[in-house]
């Protein structure tokens, strides 16, 4: 996907490497209470960069808003289609144990995954995956990951956008996957745009890569393997490498599925999409 030139070249020169961006953030960090005048003009400059990235993700996600809305449905349909046939068939979905799966919001444009979910909750007891969706809490970018067993544990929130309620049907609290004794192995991600080098555009709420952080640090503390980051992708969302600007909190994804299969990115997905 190509991007118009208001968007890139206007931009690219502002563009840092995830690496630069967070060394950046921890010379912040290290800076004391009674900075110098020096210290103080880096910092508004660090700042400044930040909301130009700001407003590059803005500009990018217009774009990609208007791909997504004159997508045809029918090359909709086929593109969910093969996606979730994709998933379904990947051998690292079918070895997983545990894992946390959105449910996709159709005035989103997100992906599919009612196939997904539907395959996971219908399989026999002995041989069922455990699945966390998420549910949003408030507006600062809190969002659960609880657990589910069937399509009626979910219901509409204000949005209309399917939910766990937080009680199940006896009245208990719900398990949160940041409270489980398990780790999970899998996380299916949704996002608006994504380039071949890992980087996932979200919607401006930073509730997943939130929840991402979160997470990474919960498996690091409990020495459990980090879970598989995929997420998945209509074809008209890949757009070029180095289009999407990172900031410090920004989260890469292991892999992509796209209508024409598994793009692996990281060492982790490399290894096990062989």
């Amino acid at each position: 996907m190509t991007i118009p030139w208001a968007v890139t070249l206007s931009t690219c020169r502002f563009f840092l490497t995830r690496s630069a961006i967070l060394r950046r953030q921890t010379s912040l960090c290290s800076t004391t209470a009674t900075m110098s005048t020096a210290g103080e003009q880096n910092f508004t400059s660090d700042t400044a960069h930040l909301d130009t990235i700001f407003k590059q993700k803005k500009a990018l996600r217009l774009v990609v808003k208007r791909d997504l809305k004159s997508m045809d449905a029918t090359l909709r349909s086929q593109e969910d289609e093969a996606i979730q046939r994709i998933v379904l068939e990947a051998p690292w979905f079918k070895a997983c144990k545990g894992l946390c799966a959105y449910i996709r919001c159709s005035a989103l444009r997100e992906v599919d995954t009612s196939r997904i979910l539907s395959h996971i909750l219908r399989s026999h007891s002995e041989m069922r995956k455990k699945i966390f969706v998420p549910r949003v809490e408030d507006r600062n970018r809190n969002m659960r990951m609880l657990n589910i067993s069937s399509t009626e544990d979910l219901i509409a929130n204000s949005m209309d956008i399917l939910e766990p309620a937080p009680l199940d049907a006896d009245g208990n609290e719900r398990e949160d996957v940041l409270f489980a004794n398990e780790p999970v192995d899998l996380l299916i991600l949704p996002g608006l745009a994504f380039d071949k080098a890992g980087r996932r555009l979200g919607r401006g709420g930073g509730y997943y890569d939130t929840f991402l952080s979160r997470y990474q640090e919960l498996a690091e503390k409990r020495n459990w393997k980090q879970p598989l980051k995929i997420a998945l992708s209509y074809s008209v969302q890949i757009v070029d490498e180095g289009t999407i600007p990172l900031t410090p909190n920004d989260v890469l994804v292991d892999a992509l599925v796209s209508p024409s299969g598994v793009i692996p990115i990281s060492e982790a997905a490399l290894e096990i999409c062989r």
